[in-house]
This record gives structure tokens, C-alpha cells and sequence, in this order.
């Protein structure tokens, strides 16, 4: 698989809803045409991941901006449209919106908390309520609404996000999205050093023949709890993808790899004006005990003189750094219990039944990119039609009428694959596209 992996574009309003007078425009033209380069020499492109400053003010003109150049960046670089991830950045929380009374109040008790146990409760009890709980992703309304046709919208019961992709024969790629932004513009400030809050609800599970790639927009050392966030990480997810700090770098452990993509538009006010992108490709090989992921990372960062984009090297000047991790297969016929794997008897298991085959996570099988087509199909429709599917196929109570459009429909569709309905949803999709 091969990933473009994207951060803190910044698309500015009033700025960028004019191409003639946007200053950042000729720098994502400069990275189009590299990357363009890039995918002739290498490949099309199979994945973009985007972690988090989409916009700059939470505007919804932003966003459209945005979603355009996304598409457009994928059609240039050969990869499906449906395989675009984004997660939110804290230029994609609207301040304004965070001035407000109860989102003010919320977030103030989860900071405000003396001890990590009293934060975590203190979270569980503000998004249990209704009021406060949405509330807290007051400022995240623009996003959401960019994020929907993606499947990466955030709300209270949906911290974050999960999607599932073919690695390699046997081995499931599994993207989390994760959202450090709960706390973002509290009290309407610019958010400092460990500010921030993930939580333990926002967790890695890890599975046989599983590999975890979490997407998140703050590096843990911006997080009140970044040091059980690093720990959680580093055991969990074997690859890791973050934003923010506007620095490009590659950290390459024994199990685990990290990137920090620098920044599409940064500050022009910074020290180092630094554009710069990454280019990150996985694959297995090897067969059993033997098995492992390989990993090829390119790294390209923006020069004024000659403009362009141009590759870091290692210290050896090699243009891609190499790297594999061990990857044994995994038996998967037992019953997993506290973490192993038991042996399979007559006494410990049995061929289930329909109605009791081994869970599946429903949300995470839904990245595959005929349901993500039909997602993005679902939202297109007009907002009866919307609501008349839902209803008809159950996937909304009464009392989730009136929820914002990206949790209300979010909701559903996750429903619908529960369920076993994309069938009947693909159905009737259809009906209404006619």
C-alpha cells in the first residue's frame, strides 16, 4: 500500500476562495506537480491521510476548498476517492463556537480535573449528557460536515474513528482516527503544550494478523496525558501518522514507526517556512514466523532556491528510508482469551451459528471502497431522502430525528452494517438516484 500522508493544509478564508490572490496557492501547485513526479516514478497513490488543520478557522468555505483540492490531489496521484481519511486538527475547531456557556463548562471540568481517573469520569459524564456531550463538539460542526462523506466525522459515542483495508494475504490494515482536539479552543485560547486530552476511551485494540495505523493530529507530548498515549501507542499501533508542529520527522522503532508530515501551508510567520509531504509505502513478505512489514519512507521538503520540493536523505544519502518490522502469523481459530490465543478442543469450541460467529467490528469493516462509494452516495441524496431510507430500514429511533445530520446518519450507516442492511441501503440508494 501506498500512502500519501498529508498534514495542516490551512486552507484560509477569505484567502483561498480566490486563486488569484491565495499567496499559498503556488505552494501546493509546486507539491501537485513533485508528487505528480513521484507517482510516474513509483505508482499511483492508494491512500491519502490527512492529519488534521484542514482549515484554518473552522469556516465552512474552508472546507470547500478543501474537499475540492483533496479530489483533484487524488485524481492526479491515481487514487480512489474513497480512500481519503482526514481527522481533526485544532484550526478545524471553530473558537467562537467553544465561547459558548456549555461548551465552555464542559470542557473547564474535564481540564479542571485533579487526577487522570477524576478526568476520565469527568469526560464519561459530560458526553452522557445530552446537552453537554454535544456541547463538546460544538466547535467540530464545520468539520463534521466535511468529514461525513468520508466516514470521519466526530461526535458523543464516536470519539473516534476506524476503517479496515487488505494489507497483504492474511494481514488486515486497521486505520484509526483519532481525535485530539475534545478540549481545543477552550476559553477561546490558542491551546498550549499539554492542553489537550485523548482519553483512554480513544484506545488501539490489537488483533491477530492486524496491523494498527492511527492518524492523529497532536503528537502525545501536546496531551495532558501523553505519556500513557505514547505507552498505549507505541505497544499498539505499529505505524503512526501525526500533524501540528509543523516539523517533518521519522522516528523508526523496533515495532513501531512514526511520521510527522510537516505542514502543506504553515505559518508564514515561522522561523522555517517548510512545506513538505511523505510518501509512505507498506508490505508483507516472508510466510509465517518469517513473516514481516516492510516499510519505504519518502520524505520531501519545499526549497525557495531552485523552488521545489526536493527529498531528505539519510546520513548515508539514500533518498528512502528503509525499514522492516516482525510480523509472525497468527493462528486464528482459537478463542482469544487475556490477550492468547487458546487451543481449539471439542470442550472450548464449537462451529457457531450464524447468529453467534465471532464479532466483527462493523465500522472498521465498512472502509473497504464500494461501502465508502456508498456512503458518499447516501450523502449526496437530499436530506428527505436521507431520512425516509433511515426510517425505513430502522436505523433511527425518534429520538435521533433532531441530532446533527453527521452523528444522526453517522449513526445510522454504522447501524446498517451491524445489521447486515448495505444491501438494502445500496437498494434504495439507488431507487432515489434514478
Amino acid at each position: 500500500m501506498r500512502i500519501l500522508h498529508l498534514s495542516d493544509i490551512h486552507f484560509r478564508a477569505p484567502e483561498c476562495l480566490d486563486p488569484d490572490h491565495d499567496r499559498d496557492k503556488p505552494y501546493r501547485t509546486r507539491l501537485e506537480r513533485h508528487l505528480t513526479g513521484r507517482v510516474a516514478a513509483m505508482g499511483p497513490i492508494d491512500a491519502i491521510m490527512v492529519g488534521g488543520d484542514i482549515a484554518f478557522q473552522g469556516d465552512p468555505r474552508e472546507y470547500e476548498v478543501a474537499r475540492s483540492w483533496l479530489l483533484d490531489l487524488a485524481a492526479r496521484c491515481g487514487c480512489d476517492s474513497a480512500s481519503i481519511w482526514v481527522v481533526p486538527g485544532n484550526h478545524d475547531v471553530n473558537r467562537k463556537s467553544c465561547e459558548d456557556a456549555p461548551t465552555m463548562n464542559a470542557q473547564a471540568m474535564i481540564f479542571q480535573a485533579q487526577s487522570e481517573d477524576d478526568r476520565l469520569w469527568m469526560l464519561r459524564k459530560q458526553l452522557a449528557h445530552n446537552d453537554t456531550g454535544q456541547a463538546l463538539f460544538h466547535g467540530h460542526a464545520a468539520y463534521n460536515e466535511f468529514a461525513k462523506k468520508m466516514s470521519c466525522q466526530v461526535y458523543p459515542g464516536h470519539l473516534y474513528w476506524k476503517q479496515e483495508r487488505e494489507l497483504g494475504p492474511g494481514v488486515t490494515l486497521r486505520i484509526h482516527g483519532l481525535t485530539s482536539t475534545l478540549l481545543s479552543g477552550r476559553n477561546g485560547a490558542n491551546d498550549g503544550r499539554g492542553s489537550l486530552y485523548l482519553s483512554p476511551l480513544q484506545t488501539v485494540d490489537p488483533s491477530p494478523n492486524v496491523v494498527n495505523l492511527i492518524i492523529c493530529h497532536h503528537p502525545p507530548d501536546w496531551l495532558i496525558d501523553g505519556d500513557d498515549v505514547d505507552d498505549m501507542l507505541n505497544e499498539r499501533a505499529m505505524f503512526q501518522v501525526f500533524g501540528h508542529k509543523h516539523r517533518q520527522r521519522i522516528h523508526e522503532g523496533a515495532t513501531y514507526v512514526r511520521w510527522s508530515a510537516g505542514s502543506v501551508n504553515p505559518s508564514h510567520s515561522e522561523k522555517q517556512f517548510e512545506p513538505s509531504y511523505n510518501i509512505i509505502e507498506l508490505s508483507v513478505s516472508g510466510e509465517g514466523q518469517e513473516r514481516r512489514i516492510d516499510v519505504a519512507s519518502h520524505l520531501y521538503r519545499y526549497q525557495p532556491q531552485p523552488e521545489g520540493f526536493q527529498p531528505i536523505r539519510k546520513n548515508g544519502g539514500q533518498e528512502v528510508f528503509r525499514h522492516w518490522i516482525p510480523f509472525p502469523a497468527e493462528e486464528t481459530t482459537g478463542i482469544r482469551s487475556g490477550g492468547m490465543v487458546e487451543a481449539v478442543t471439542p470442550e472450548t469450541f464449537k462451529v457457531p451459528s450464524t447468529a453467534s460467529a465471532p464479532h466483527t467490528d462493523a465500522e472498521a469493516s465498512m472502509g473497504d471502497a464500494s461501502t465508502r462509494h456508498l456512503v458518499d452516495r447516501f450523502w449526496d441524496l437530499d436530506g428527505s431522502d436521507r431520512r425516509e431510507i433511515a426510517l425505513e430500514l430502522g436505523l433511527i429511533t425518534d429520538g435521533e430525528i433532531n441530532l446533527p445530520e453527521p452523528q444522526r446518519y453517522g449513526v445510522a450507516l454504522i447501524r446498517a452494517s451491524e445489521r447486515g442492511l448495505l444491501n438494502q441501503l445500496e437498494q434504495l440508494v439507488n431507487a432515489r438516484e434514478r
